[in-house]
């Protein structure tokens, strides 16, 4: 198991290596100079070269990449170049925010879709089912934005009941306020997450049902429910353990959309303000840090697989 896990994590740094090549390059080639956007619309073709040469942007591209590797090879992701602040510091700043509305997010989806899937699985071809497939078409059709807006305008504006934007840590300003913040993101990031788990839980424990040794849990009178929870939901957990992990990606993606949405402080919004700043080096360590943190929960949910299946050995 350690060498597997320590095999693992080495595994991480060419991939990392590749990531931040490629994020340095597509960067280099869009559109758009961090320069003149500080230069502003009134500036001359000099004030403009004049800020590139200050940025170092004025080199090279291989060698602006190459001074940019050697920070990273001391931990350095680099400094923004509006804020003038290193892009730990920042990254720091605004990881708590985007780190607890993923973890509700998680919480809440997988403690709403595993239910969900398995009952839809238990009562395959009936009303029940159809409803939950439904629902599952439709959290994958409507993108997250709109969901928010809608929201939004039912429980915030109509009904009052939640807040329209901004975050409250619960470390600070208390569970209370924090809960009521973080509820309509919650829900909203949710909803994607929670279609694509139920849809695999169902197509994962309805496979399981069918299996012999399900007959026999049922031939020795066993109940419903503990054959639904120690039988088939367990021997289902691998593949639903895995779609949990691929969704992640779908979770960063939609945590991007959500903050912008909610006005959250978060790693999303950092990540929105540098694109449209052209912020080299903080939209560089925030794809960075959002690929290592992608690769470890994947190594996760990998050594998760022999806690439900006994069988799997690494």
């Amino acid at each position: 198991m350690f060498k597997y896990v320590a095999m693992r994590v080495l595994s991480t740094i060419p991939v990392m290596a590749v990531v931040a090549l490629f994020v340095f390059v597509l960067l280099r080639l869009a559109p758009g100079d961090p320069a003149a956007v500080i230069a502003g619309d009134y500036a001359t073709a000099e004030d403009v070269e004049r800020i590139r040469q200050q940025l170092g942007l004025a080199d090279s591209v291989f060698v602006q990449f190459l001074r940019w590797l050697g920070g990273l090879m001391q931990g350095d992701l680099g400094t923004s170049i509006f804020s003038n602040r290193p892009v730990t510091e920042l990254i720091g700043q605004r990881l708590e925010p985007t780190l607890l509305l993923a973890l509700t997010t998680i919480v809440f989806s997988v403690a709403v879709a595993v239910p969900l899937g398995t009952l839809a699985a238990y009562r395959a071809g009936s009303a029940v089912d159809r409803v939950v497939m439904l629902f599952s078409v439709g959290g994958f059709s409507v993108p997250v934005f709109v969901l928010g807006y809608i929201l939004i305008y039912t429980m915030s504006m109509s009904l009052k009941i939640l807040p329209v934007q901004g975050y409250k840590s619960p470390f600070e300003d208390g569970i209370g306020p924090f809960l009521m913040h973080i509820t309509l993101p919650t829900v909203t990031l949710s909803v994607i997450f929670i279609a694509l788990i139920s849809r695999m839980t169902r197509a994962s424990v309805l496979e399981v049902l069918e299996e012999d040794y399900i007959r026999t849990a049922r031939a020795k009178g066993q109940s419903e429910f503990r054959i639904l929870l120690r039988h088939a939901l367990r021997n289902a957990a691998v593949p639903i353990v895995t779609v949990i992990g691929i969704g992640i990606a779908l979770l960063i993606g939609g945590v991007v959309v959500t903050e912008s949405v909610y006005n959250i402080p978060g790693l999303g919004r950092l990540v929105l303000d540098a694109v449209l700043a052209r912020d080299y080096p903080i939209i560089q360590g925030l794809m960075l840090f959002f690929s290592f943190i992608y690769i470890i929960i994947n190594l996760i949910i990998d050594l998760s697989y022999t806690f439900f299946d006994p069988r799997i050995r690494y």
